[in-house]
């Protein structure tokens, strides 16, 4: 796993249109995009009976992970179990592919054929599921608008109409009811390896912003 820096910001819609015209002009769009440019994704957390993993993340513990399962709305094919940590301000993430057959039969209570299972990381998750009684505990929709550039490997995303399943984990159900989550704003995520070119700098104006402390899936656990 390779240290990534990862930085989240609020933005609110004038800032997102604006920022989003400059980049267009010197990034490149992600290959996965549809034609305008975006995709709907829908991640599935989970977390503790007493929410470790979003108190971690409220109070801004330095070593704290998560674990998500991952897909794009409209796309059964591509699924995937994600742990994202982060260790002294460095994110890191692994992920494995999962088959819409697991998810059914996890989220049934079957996890009898996790424990012997050749991928490392369904292992680590099913050991937490019987050890720390993690479970799923809320959907998290978004349309994600994606750039990248190949010099330092960096990756600027607009996030918006962030959504919650409140209490349904019912994962793989595109027609599930869904509310917003919050106001309408935008988050910003910039990630990158060991820089970040200068130009991109000064178009996103990073030095001027705050970070957004709040991530997607703490804003959408306030409705449930």
């Amino acid at each position: 796993m390779e240290a990534r820096h990862e930085y989240k910001h609020s933005l609110n819609f004038c800032d997102y249109t604006a920022l989003r015209s400059r980049l267009r002009r010197v990034m490149t769009r992600d290959p996965y995009a549809d034609a305008n440019g975006e995709y709907k994704v829908r991640s599935l957390y989970f977390d503790t009976p007493d929410d470790k993993a979003l108190r971690e993340k409220i109070h801004g513990v330095d070593k704290r992970e998560k674990f998500r399962i991952r897909r794009y709305l409209g796309d059964s094919n591509r699924i995937a179990l994600e742990k994202k940590s982060k260790v002294h301000g460095f994110c890191y993430k692994q992920s494995t592919p999962m088959t819409a057959t697991e998810i059914a039969a996890l989220q049934s209570g079957d996890l009898t054929w996790m424990a012997g299972d050749g991928r490392e990381l369904i292992r680590e998750l099913y050991s937490k599921m019987r050890g720390e009684q993690l479970k799923p505990k809320t959907i998290v929709d978004y349309v994600r608008e994606p750039f990248v550039c190949a010099a330092g490997s960096v990756r600027v995303t607009f996030d918006r109409d962030i959504r919650t399943g409140l209490f349904s984990t019912d994962f793989m159900n595109d027609g599930l009811p869904t509310v917003k989550a919050g106001d309408e704003i935008v988050l910003l995520e910039v990630k990158y390896d060991q820089f970040i070119p200068e130009y991109i700098v000064k178009i996103l104006q990073l030095e001027a912003r705050r970070a957004y402390a709040i991530s997607k899936y703490a804003l959408c656990r306030m409705y449930g």
